[in-house]
Protein backbone atom coordinates (compact mmCIF):
# COMPACT_ATOMS: atom_id res chain seq x y z
CA UNK A 1 0.00 0.00 0.00
CA UNK A 2 1.54 3.46 -1.03
CA UNK A 3 1.26 6.59 1.25
CA UNK A 4 -0.19 9.73 -0.15
CA UNK A 5 2.50 12.43 -1.06
CA UNK A 6 1.83 15.94 0.68
CA UNK A 7 0.75 18.50 -1.77
CA UNK A 8 2.36 22.29 -1.78
CA UNK A 9 -0.95 22.95 -0.19
CA UNK A 10 -0.66 20.89 3.17
CA UNK A 11 2.68 21.57 3.58
CA UNK A 12 1.80 25.07 3.98
CA UNK A 13 -1.26 24.54 5.92
CA UNK A 14 1.02 22.45 8.21
CA UNK A 15 3.39 25.60 8.50
CA UNK A 16 1.13 27.87 9.15
CA UNK A 17 -0.23 25.52 12.14
CA UNK A 18 3.40 24.94 13.87
CA UNK A 19 3.67 28.64 13.98
CA UNK A 20 0.06 29.57 15.01
CA UNK A 21 -0.67 31.92 12.35
CA UNK A 22 -4.05 32.44 10.40
CA UNK A 23 -4.45 32.97 6.84
CA UNK A 24 -4.22 36.48 7.09
CA UNK A 25 -1.32 36.60 9.07
CA UNK A 26 1.09 34.22 6.96
CA UNK A 27 -0.51 36.31 3.93
CA UNK A 28 1.08 39.34 5.21
CA UNK A 29 4.19 37.51 6.21
CA UNK A 30 4.74 35.91 2.95
CA UNK A 31 3.46 38.29 0.74
CA UNK A 32 1.01 36.37 -1.15
CA UNK A 33 -2.30 37.12 -1.57
CA UNK A 34 -4.77 35.91 1.05
CA UNK A 35 -7.43 34.05 -2.02
CA UNK A 36 -4.09 32.84 -3.37
CA UNK A 37 -3.13 30.99 -0.70
CA UNK A 38 -6.44 29.50 0.36
CA UNK A 39 -6.65 28.19 -2.98
CA UNK A 40 -3.75 26.86 -2.59
CA UNK A 41 -4.09 25.33 0.88
CA UNK A 42 -7.49 23.75 -0.64
CA UNK A 43 -5.40 22.54 -3.63
CA UNK A 44 -6.93 24.43 -6.24
CA UNK A 45 -3.87 26.29 -6.98
CA UNK A 46 -0.13 25.54 -7.44
CA UNK A 47 2.27 28.35 -6.86
CA UNK A 48 5.84 28.82 -9.28
CA UNK A 49 8.95 28.32 -7.89
CA UNK A 50 9.94 32.01 -7.48
CA UNK A 51 6.41 32.33 -5.45
CA UNK A 52 8.13 29.34 -3.24
CA UNK A 53 11.18 30.99 -3.05
CA UNK A 54 9.61 34.51 -2.16
CA UNK A 55 7.89 32.57 0.56
CA UNK A 56 11.25 30.88 2.11
CA UNK A 57 13.10 34.44 1.72
CA UNK A 58 10.19 36.29 3.54
CA UNK A 59 9.75 33.38 6.09
CA UNK A 60 13.31 33.27 6.57
CA UNK A 61 13.58 29.47 6.23
CA UNK A 62 15.20 27.21 3.96
CA UNK A 63 13.57 25.98 0.81
CA UNK A 64 14.01 22.66 1.81
CA UNK A 65 11.84 22.91 4.86
CA UNK A 66 8.86 24.17 3.06
CA UNK A 67 8.54 20.41 1.63
CA UNK A 68 9.66 18.99 5.27
CA UNK A 69 7.38 16.53 6.86
CA UNK A 70 6.95 16.86 10.38
CA UNK A 71 5.53 13.79 12.95
CA UNK A 72 1.93 14.70 13.58
CA UNK A 73 1.81 11.95 16.05
CA UNK A 74 3.61 14.02 18.64
CA UNK A 75 1.19 14.89 21.57
CA UNK A 76 -0.28 18.14 21.33
CA UNK A 77 1.03 21.44 23.36
CA UNK A 78 -0.38 22.15 26.31
CA UNK A 79 -1.98 25.98 26.29
CA UNK A 80 -3.27 25.90 30.08
CA UNK A 81 -5.69 28.25 28.85
CA UNK A 82 -8.79 28.53 30.98
CA UNK A 83 -11.60 31.24 31.05
CA UNK A 84 -14.72 31.59 33.50
CA UNK A 85 -17.88 32.04 31.52
CA UNK A 86 -19.76 34.60 33.15
CA UNK A 87 -23.03 36.74 31.68
CA UNK A 88 -22.17 39.90 32.68
CA UNK A 89 -18.72 39.79 31.11
CA UNK A 90 -19.93 38.02 27.69
CA UNK A 91 -20.12 39.91 24.77
CA UNK A 92 -24.20 40.70 24.19
CA UNK A 93 -25.43 41.16 20.91
CA UNK A 94 -29.34 42.04 20.71
CA UNK A 95 -31.09 41.19 17.47
CA UNK A 96 -35.17 41.13 16.54
CA UNK A 97 -35.40 37.52 17.67
CA UNK A 98 -32.45 36.74 19.27
CA UNK A 99 -30.53 37.93 22.62
CA UNK A 100 -26.60 36.17 22.27
CA UNK A 101 -24.24 36.01 25.28
CA UNK A 102 -20.91 35.12 23.76
CA UNK A 103 -18.80 33.48 26.67
CA UNK A 104 -15.54 33.72 27.46
CA UNK A 105 -14.54 37.07 24.81
CA UNK A 106 -11.29 37.42 26.17
CA UNK A 107 -9.80 33.64 24.48
CA UNK A 108 -8.97 34.43 21.09
CA UNK A 109 -8.93 31.69 18.07
CA UNK A 110 -11.30 29.66 19.99
CA UNK A 111 -12.04 26.05 18.45
CA UNK A 112 -15.56 26.24 20.13
CA UNK A 113 -17.70 29.04 20.70
CA UNK A 114 -20.05 29.19 23.68
CA UNK A 115 -22.95 31.32 23.57
CA UNK A 116 -26.04 31.70 25.62
CA UNK A 117 -28.92 32.98 23.53
CA UNK A 118 -32.66 34.14 24.52
CA UNK A 119 -35.13 33.59 21.73
CA UNK A 120 -38.23 36.06 21.75
CA UNK A 121 -39.13 35.01 18.19
CA UNK A 122 -42.52 33.04 18.28
CA UNK A 123 -42.93 31.83 14.42
CA UNK A 124 -40.53 31.35 11.56
CA UNK A 125 -42.54 33.92 9.63
CA UNK A 126 -41.36 36.21 12.40
CA UNK A 127 -38.10 35.16 11.91
CA UNK A 128 -37.37 35.20 8.65
CA UNK A 129 -34.74 33.58 6.29
CA UNK A 130 -33.07 30.59 7.89
CA UNK A 131 -29.49 31.17 8.75
CA UNK A 132 -26.17 29.32 7.54
CA UNK A 133 -22.50 29.43 8.96
CA UNK A 134 -19.49 27.61 8.92
CA UNK A 135 -18.92 24.98 11.00
CA UNK A 136 -21.07 22.50 13.28
CA UNK A 137 -23.23 23.60 16.56
CA UNK A 138 -24.72 22.03 19.20
CA UNK A 139 -27.93 23.81 21.44
CA UNK A 140 -29.25 22.52 24.47
CA UNK A 141 -32.36 24.42 25.81
CA UNK A 142 -32.43 25.44 29.80
CA UNK A 143 -35.84 26.80 30.13
CA UNK A 144 -38.74 26.97 28.17
CA UNK A 145 -39.38 24.83 25.03
CA UNK A 146 -37.57 25.72 21.12
CA UNK A 147 -38.84 24.84 18.02
CA UNK A 148 -36.59 23.76 16.03
CA UNK A 149 -36.62 24.75 12.02
CA UNK A 150 -33.46 23.09 9.41
CA UNK A 151 -33.52 23.00 6.10
CA UNK A 152 -33.77 19.71 5.27
CA UNK A 153 -36.26 17.81 7.94
CA UNK A 154 -39.13 18.58 9.69
CA UNK A 155 -39.56 20.95 12.60
CA UNK A 156 -39.41 19.56 15.74
CA UNK A 157 -39.78 20.52 19.56
CA UNK A 158 -37.05 20.17 22.21
CA UNK A 159 -38.21 20.49 25.66
CA UNK A 160 -36.28 21.87 28.15
CA UNK A 161 -33.05 19.40 28.93
CA UNK A 162 -32.98 18.14 25.44
CA UNK A 163 -30.64 18.77 22.49
CA UNK A 164 -29.88 18.99 18.88
CA UNK A 165 -26.82 19.08 17.17
CA UNK A 166 -26.71 20.25 13.46
CA UNK A 167 -24.27 20.98 10.63
CA UNK A 168 -24.44 24.96 10.61
CA UNK A 169 -24.07 25.21 6.95
CA UNK A 170 -27.83 23.92 6.81
CA UNK A 171 -30.00 26.29 6.85
CA UNK A 172 -31.88 26.49 10.50
CA UNK A 173 -33.95 28.48 13.05
CA UNK A 174 -34.86 28.48 16.98
CA UNK A 175 -37.92 29.96 18.16
CA UNK A 176 -40.51 29.63 20.95
CA UNK A 177 -42.57 27.12 20.48
CA UNK A 178 -46.45 27.67 20.99
CA UNK A 179 -47.58 28.85 24.33
CA UNK A 180 -44.11 29.62 25.30
CA UNK A 181 -42.57 33.37 25.66
CA UNK A 182 -39.22 32.92 25.60
CA UNK A 183 -36.64 30.28 25.23
CA UNK A 184 -32.83 29.91 26.85
CA UNK A 185 -30.67 28.05 24.83
CA UNK A 186 -26.51 27.43 25.68
CA UNK A 187 -25.30 26.66 22.10
CA UNK A 188 -21.53 25.84 20.78
CA UNK A 189 -20.38 26.52 17.76
CA UNK A 190 -17.28 24.62 16.53
CA UNK A 191 -15.35 25.36 12.63
CA UNK A 192 -12.16 25.05 11.43
CA UNK A 193 -12.35 28.69 10.75
CA UNK A 194 -9.74 30.97 13.03
CA UNK A 195 -11.79 33.83 12.54
CA UNK A 196 -15.15 32.05 13.87
CA UNK A 197 -16.18 34.65 16.26
CA UNK A 198 -15.66 37.36 13.90
CA UNK A 199 -17.80 35.50 11.11
CA UNK A 200 -20.68 34.94 13.88
CA UNK A 201 -20.68 38.63 14.66
CA UNK A 202 -20.61 40.04 10.87
CA UNK A 203 -23.50 37.08 10.55
CA UNK A 204 -25.85 39.88 12.60
CA UNK A 205 -25.15 42.54 9.90
CA UNK A 206 -26.60 45.96 10.58
CA UNK A 207 -29.74 44.34 13.11
CA UNK A 208 -27.49 43.18 15.91
CA UNK A 209 -26.30 45.57 18.42
CA UNK A 210 -23.34 44.74 20.45
CA UNK A 211 -22.59 45.73 24.01
CA UNK A 212 -19.63 44.54 25.77
CA UNK A 213 -18.66 45.20 29.65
Amino acid sequence: MTSQHPTIGSLLRALRARNDWTLKEMSQRCGIPLSTLSKVEHDRLSLTYDKLLQISQRLNIRMSELFAEHDNVSEPAVTARRSIGRVEDAVRVTTPNYDYFYLCPELRRKRMIPVVTRVRAKSIEEFGELVHHSGEEYIHVLEGRAEVHTEFYDPIVLEAGQSVYIDSNMGHAYIAAEGCEEVVLLGVCSSADDQLMESLLHMHGESGKVAAK
